[in-house]
């Protein structure tokens, strides 16, 4: 027999018991297994009485026994009155004699809440939309032509796109900050590698002369000492190199991958490589836009179990990403959770109604849109039949391409639902350049 107090909010207490003989009955099962192994002094191993059994490890036995027991108990009890249980239980045994013909415990715990999905047809969404143009392949090839220049010098001023190689050294108020001063270091005007203030103020200047200008730093600036505030920069430059680009040609079209130099096939790879990564980018925008509308429309509490859970989650991935970056990150090192609960917080709550939404609207992923989303994504690759052999032949990678298709279903109920404002965005906006 089992009873279910509410704390509040979405905290329960549930308050059961167990019959000792149960805990019994498996304290001895178990002892008997761990008999048949057990290496007593004295006693050959599977001939080691029950009695010195239970002396030796009987009370580290009970504890597990009682432990699982626990756990097991909770889980029952848990089905019987219907509870949707958010996270672990803390448990706590009540009852003083763990010898009593009944050990009576309490578990607290959350529910899962409940996600009231309000009207989305009052709501407005916007869908970015992008048009592929000759204009956005000619601006690409544009782009690795520059990526691969060749710098000779010059007798000349330094001119946007030139590769500059300055002394340089900033003062706030008469006082070097730090992060200020470089030599030799390497700027190129117009790449936007500097602030603009700084790269603009090296155009005119020639090699051998030296400049001093006034800027002023953006207010949300990484650097805090010097952001929003006013500084000066000496700079002396040693070299002005200006960039000479290779032809598209058959060399340029072989050193980016097409093996016969065809420059046609080089455009037209370009632009399916462009077109695929524009799509992507698309689509991951307008789920952005979708899922917050629904977050605007839904009402429903965050259990803190799995709000705790999800910014540890998002602690550990930070770590991660940044020992990929080439970080030394110290064994057993952590950080302030309190810094990911905001992220934390929409993540959990965008899983809940999408849970919610998806059994209710029936937008659950279908064989054949899982099996279309696996050749879209296969034929970037040089062999498509082994890519989709390699995400059919996991379940875990399977079930990773069915939550993306379970999402492109919730954007696209969103989109039929809400009120639409297209918008469209030039290849270099999407592109976040």
């Amino acid at each position: 027999m089992s009873t279910v107090e509410t704390l509040g909010g979405l905290q329960r207490r549930l308050n059961a018991s167990i019959p000792q003989q149960q805990i019994r009955g498996e304290v001895e099962n178990r002892l008997k297994r761990l008999g048949r192994t057990a290496k007593v002094h004295g006693f050959r191993p599977g001939k080691v009485p029950l009695k010195v059994l239970e002396q030796q490890y009987g009370s580290s036995v009970h504890q597990e026994v009682l432990g699982d027991t626990l756990q097991r108990s909770f889980a029952e009890a848990a089905v019987a009155n219907k509870l949707q249980v958010a996270g672990y239980p803390e448990f706590e045994i009540k009852t003083t004699d763990l010898n009593a013909p009944q050990i009576e415990f309490s578990a607290t715990f959350e529910v899962y809440p409940e996600v009231k999905i309000g009207d989305i047809g009052g709501e407005t969404v916007n869908r970015v939309t992008f048009s592929l143009s000759d204009a956005d392949v000619d601006e690409t090839i544009s782009t690795l032509r520059k990526q691969r220049a060749v710098f000779n010098s010059v007798d000349r001023a330094a001119q946007p796109e030139d590769q500059v190689l300055i002394d340089f050294s900033g003062t706030l108020d008469g006082v070097k900050f730090d992060g200020g001063e470089a030599k030799n270091f390497t700027v190129i005007p117009g790449a936007g590698r500097m602030l603009p203030d700084f790269e603009n103020a090296i155009v005119g200047v020639k090699a051998g002369e030296s400049k001093s200008f006034e800027m002023t730093f953006p207010a949300d600036y990484h650097g805090k000492d010097v952001a929003g505030k006013q500084v000066t920069f000496g700079g002396q430059i040693h070299k002005v190199e200006a960039p000479t680009l290779p032809e598209v040609d058959a060399e340029f079209a072989k050193a980016l991958g097409v093996a016969d130099g065809d420059v046609a096939k080089l455009k037209t790879e370009i632009s399916e490589n462009i077109g695929r990564e524009a799509q992507r980018r698309v689509k991951v925008r307008n789920k952005d836009n979708a899922m917050e509308v629904l977050l605007k429309v839904s009402q429903l509490d965050v259990p803190k179990a799995l709000l705790e859970s999800e910014s540890q989650r998002l602690m550990e991935q930070t770590l991660q990403d940044m020992e990929s970056r080439g970080m030394k990150i110290p064994k057993g090192m952590q950080l302030p959770t309190d810094v990911f609960a905001e992220r934390a917080t929409k993540r959990v709550k965008l899983g809940l109604i999408l849970a919610e939404l998806v059994k209710k609207q029936n937008l659950s992923a279908k064989p054949d849109q899982v099996e279309a989303l696996i050749k879209e994504y296969s034929q970037s690759f040089e062999k498509p039949e082994e890519v989709g052999r390699w995400y059919r032949a996991d379940p875990t990678r399977l079930r990773e391409v069915e939550n993306l298709v379970l999402e492109d279903n919730v954007v696209a109920w969103v989109m039929a639902g809400a009120k639409v404002n297209d918008q469209p965005v030039k290849l270099n906006e999407l592109m976040g350049s």
